[in-house]
């Protein structure tokens, strides 16, 4: 055994020096300790109460005093050593607490951008099988390619969103100029698009749509049509517009171009709990659509109709909500969020309450009323199910309803909380709005006036125009109106009238129908019926008591002269307007009718 050894088992601990001490009974221990060196030598360490004798050494003798002294010194070394160690074990233990939390930051991450690849080796391969990539399948691969840098850390969210614009304004040179450059790394793709920026003198607004409705995917009125032709409009002046929807089952997708899930996780908050949604996009009419499809409340937008259940408060304010956290969670910052009627109207305030901190501090609010008449009235406490302070709204110059005080109006909050308000009519002033038209919110517009404008229905009226309406069997004119006895003989057929091109045809079109209405038009179609005219009525499944009421009506005839179409048909509406000899319709305030109408 060695002697560093042996020596090292002979020096008390520290804790034996403070029970030494701290213990004045104890006896002096007196047994004499031997080490042995290499040589076989033993030396002797003998300890009595006064001195200490070190066989190797002259003998030095040692006061009690002095001892003492020496041993609470060595206590205070030993302590101070002790003191310095628990610190050293603390700031370790902090060190690899961060560690951890900067390894599974990292593997978060890494996981993102496993994904992103995994996305962009699928366009490679669907590329490789022969399906093709034109420019819009190009344009948007650019744009997963810089959310994926983002994630990766290589550009900052001012930049991303820069690039976005860029690929926007510029889609279809961006097509030609970085298709052969895709399969290259994001380091040399981003150097490519640095370039190309440099170069680019255009810089249009990021425009980002939160919408119930987008034609031809889902259109039950006339923000649909809006929707659609105004991004495509936008877009055309050099704009970046995109489209955020909920995913309805009803919904017809054989629109969508490239339609994918994103394979990321993206939670909103809704009734005290974060809740996981899917999100899937797509290309609708050349417009970046999003389409967000919650998981736990996925019965919110698995029905049959779009509208007019019991809880379209909750299910419209969980997907205005839903938004709002992807827009955060995917580090867009548009310049203006375009909200439309009461369905949104409440991001409004959720923006400027709870997200406006987010990196959206540059972003505005814009909304667009097709309707006035329709704006949910709530109690104030369902307010808190999207996280809004009920206490904090529920006041005159908020959310407080003007004549029903113990009730929220959702669409006086978008009134209050936006900074322009687009009230869409195509046949009245602001003035007549404000004051006849208001539907309870005349004190409301007055006091928001210098914000109000008022806009005509639709931007592409070609859509309705007979001499290109591709919906029409055959075109026509007012130089030449063969195509019209065309369109009517189709018409008839179509819905199993008497094909008869002399006979009169009267399209009846409505989105809103009263009892008195009603009995009144009983008259006109009994004594029209005599003469033959036929009637064909539909309307919007936005309000399924209006029809079930006219189904009713239709029923009570029962002779084959009156058809009612119980469901929105986007082409067949636009037959019926071309092959009918007359409109008839409830009034010329509804905006569904101003656009093909004028």
């Amino acid at each position: 055994m060695s002697m560093n050894f042996l020596i090292n088992a002979a020096i008390p601990s520290p804790l034996y020096f403070s029970q030494q001490l701290n213990t004045t009974n104890r006896k002096p221990i007196r047994a004499p300790l031997r080490c042995s060196t290499n040589n076989g030598e033993v030396n002797d360490l003998s300890t009595i109460p006064s001195q200490i004798e070190l066989g190797a050494q002259d003998n030095t003798g040692v006061s009690k005093e002095e001892f003492r002294s020496s041993s609470i010194e060595r206590e205070m070394k030993n302590n101070d050593i002790w003191r310095l160690f628990k610190e050293a074990q603390r700031n370790i233990l902090y060190l690899n607490k961060q560690r951890l939390d900067a390894v599974e930051e990292l593997n978060k991450t890494n996981r993102e951008k496993q994904l992103l690849l995994e996305k962009i080796e699928q366009l490679e391969v669907e590329k490789q099988a022969g399906l093709g990539k034109g420019n819009l399948s190009i344009f948007w691969e650019l744009l997963l390619r810089i959310d994926s840098m983002v994630l990766t850390g290589m550009i900052n969210s001012g930049e991303a969103s820069n690039l976005r614009k860029l690929v926007f304004d510029y889609k279809v040179s961006v097509a030609d100029l970085f298709a052969d450059i895709l399969p290259e790394g994001d380091a040399d793709l981003l150097a490519e698009l640095r370039r190309f920026g440099s170069g680019s003198k255009k810089n249009g607004f990021h425009i980002i749509h939160i919408c119930t409705e987008m034609d031809p995917l889902v259109s039950i009125g006339s923000l649909a049509s809006y929707v659609t032709g105004l991004s495509g409009a936008l877009q055309r002046k050099g704009h970046l517009v995109e489209v955020i929807l909920p995913k309805y089952a009803c919904m017809n997708l054989d629109g969508v171009q490239g339609l994918r899930e994103i394979k990321a996780e993206c939670y909103s908050y809704f009734n005290g709990q974060l809740h996981a949604n899917k999100i899937w996009i797509g290309v609708v009419s050349g417009i970046g659509v999003t389409f967000i499809q919650p998981l736990h409340y996925s019965s919110f937008f698995n029905r049959e109709s779009v509208y007019g259940y019991s809880d379209d408060f909750e299910r419209f304010t969980y997907f205005s909500r839903a938004s709002l956290d992807y827009i955060v969670k995917s580090r867009k910052q548009p310049d203006v969020l375009h909200i439309h009627n009461w369905e949104t109207a409440i991001v409004g305030p959720l923006f400027w309450d709870i997200f406006v901190k987010q990196g959206l501090e540059g972003t505005r609010i814009l909304l667009s009323c097709h309707n006035l008449n329709s704006l949910c009235l709530e109690h104030p406490d369902k307010l808190a199910l999207c996280g809004l302070d009920p206490a904090r709204l529920h006041r005159p110059d908020r959310l407080q309803d003007n004549t029903k005080t113990h009730l929220v109006n959702i669409l006086k909050g978008g009134v209050v909380y936006s900074n322009k308000v687009v009230i869409v009519s195509s046949m009245h002033s602001k003035g007549r709005i404000i004051r006849s038209l208001s539907h309870g919110l005349e004190s409301t517009l007055a006091i928001h006036q210098d914000k109000l404008l008022v806009a005509p229905c639709g931007f592409d009226s070609s859509t309705w125009d007979p001499s290109n309406d591709k919906f029409l069997t055959e075109n026509y004119c007012a130089e030449d109106m063969k195509g019209k006895t065309v369109c009517k003989v189709t018409l008839q057929q179509q819905l199993g009238l008497s094909k008869d091109a002399s006979t009169i045809v009267v399209g009846c079109i409505f989105s809103d129908v009263s009892d008195v209405f009603l009995e009144n038009l009983k008259a006109v179609v009994r004594g029209a019926k005599m003469r033959g005219i036929q009637f064909v009525f539909t309307g919007t499944n936005k309000l399924p008591s209006a029809s079930r009421a006219l189904v009713s009506f239709q029923e009570e005839l029962k002779d084959g002269i009156v058809i009612f179409v119980d469901s929105y048909d986007d082409a067949l509406l636009h037959l019926i307007f071309s092959g009918s000899d007359i409109i008839l319709c409830h009034s010329f305030h509804d905006p569904l009718l101003q656009v093909p109408v004028s």
